[in-house]
């Protein structure tokens, strides 16, 4: 992760150099080299996703003009913030990889799981949630129109997941993660993560930030502060957050950092608008071309 874009570029470099000074230790030899079961842990897979994205920033800002808006998927709401300016990247470090230790901690208090469920619309898998009542299931994740992820105890989101399938899911695939993120079962994790946040400084964003917890644009500060913590136990509404910014008249996604989810979900959420990944040196490169 990040590794060709810190040989190629020393702005990349020295953002790879502070998450090691920050951190305490060499997050970018982890990114590096792995190994990989200890990097997708939540507590070093948080701030590396992070430090992808900061260091792709740092090497775009100066060249794709003026931003209207930002947004991240649950994570990548702190990037979001970065980039507008509201945390400093070194505090936004501190705190992801705190929450990343704090979700795993109370994954391992209160185990829970995930699933996802494609084919059903958000009211169907909601009143699929409403049905279970052999446990906690509750919608986590709006991602796209027909595709919608569950949390909660293992024995409400099988039941979820079953109730799916009779309700006519066209999948139903269970993940593999630590813990029932975006759920109640994230309650002790959020108490320690408002006590952190609290000691932070936030400004007002530069531009407005949408927050995974209400699709909205947020302006200041102090409400930034408060909707981080509640993202933890809510679900991301990601779909309805691509199209309030479509409705606000964006015209150009840019993805920033590994991978390329989120561009594809934007072929349901922000048809026709057009969205680039950009996490190596070749997408850079070609980010270039097309300015």
């Amino acid at each position: 992760m990040a590794s060709a874009l810190a040989t190629s570029d020393a702005r990349a470099a020295t953002v790879l150099a502070t998450a090691d000074e920050v951190l305490g230790f060499s997050l970018s030899g982890l990114m590096r080299d792995g190994p990989e079961d200890e990097l997708t842990a939540t507590q070093n897979a948080q701030p590396a996703i992070l430090v992808h994205s900061v260091a792709v920033l740092r090497l775009i800002e100066d060249e794709i003009g003026p931003v209207a808006f930002a947004a991240g998927h649950s994570l990548g709401e702190f990037s979001a913030y970065v980039a507008a300016g509201t945390l400093t990247y070194e505090d936004a470090l501190d705190v992801v990889r705190l929450r990343g230790e704090l979700m795993f901690e109370a994954g391992q208090k209160r185990p829970g799981t995930m699933a996802a469920i494609l084919g059903l619309s958000d009211d169907e898998v909601e009143a699929v949630c409403a049905e279970v009542d052999a446990g906690i299931c509750v919608p986590a994740n709006f991602n796209a129109s027909g595709q919608v992820v569950v949390s909660g105890d293992i024995a409400g989101v099988e039941q979820g997941m079953e109730r799916a399938t009779d309700a006519g899911a066209r999948r139903v695939v269970r993940l593999n993660v630590s813990g029932a993120f975006h759920s109640p079962l994230m309650e002790p994790a959020a108490d320690g993560l408002r006590d952190k946040l609290e000691s932070i400084d936030f400004q007002d964003p530069r531009y407005p930030v949408f927050s995974n917890v209400t699709a909205r644009p947020v302006t200041s500060g102090s409400e930034a502060r408060k909707l981080l913590v509640e993202q933890l136990t809510s679900p991301v509404r990601w779909s309805a957050s691509v199209g309030a910014m479509v409705e606000a008249g964006t015209d150009r996604f840019l993805e920033l950092g590994p991978g390329s989810v989120l561009r594809g979900l934007n072929r349901r959420n922000a048809k026709g608008v057009p969205c680039s990944s950009i996490g190596e040196p070749e997408d850079l490169e070609s980010l270039v071309d097309r300015a």
